[in-house]
């Protein structure tokens, strides 16, 4: 099955009331996550955090809407157009 490349943009609006939330949806997925960083910007209470993934694009899809389910938390994708085979790094 054909794997895509893509990139999290995730903003947590309270990050200390969501943090645990998303770690834990991130963890289900950590087969198709390829790196993470996150950005604290502790005096306003958010934190911003980017994902680079390397999956199938129902796999990238459902991680995204988890995500996107949690209250404070807004996330925005972009995928690659080409397919590739392997997820090698």
């Amino acid at each position: 099955m054909s794997k895509r490349v893509a990139v999290l943009g995730i903003v947590l609006e309270s990050a200390e009331e969501t943090q645990a939330d998303l770690n834990a949806i991130v963890a289900d997925f950590k087969g198709i996550v390829k790196g993470r960083m996150g950005i604290p910007f502790d005096e306003e209470g958010i934190s911003v955090i980017s994902i680079i993934l390397c999956g199938t694009l129902d796999e990238i899809n459902s991680l995204t809407g988890k995500i996107g389910n949690i209250r404070g938390v807004t996330v925005k994708t972009s995928i690659s157009k080409k397919e590739i085979e392997s997820c090698r790094s």
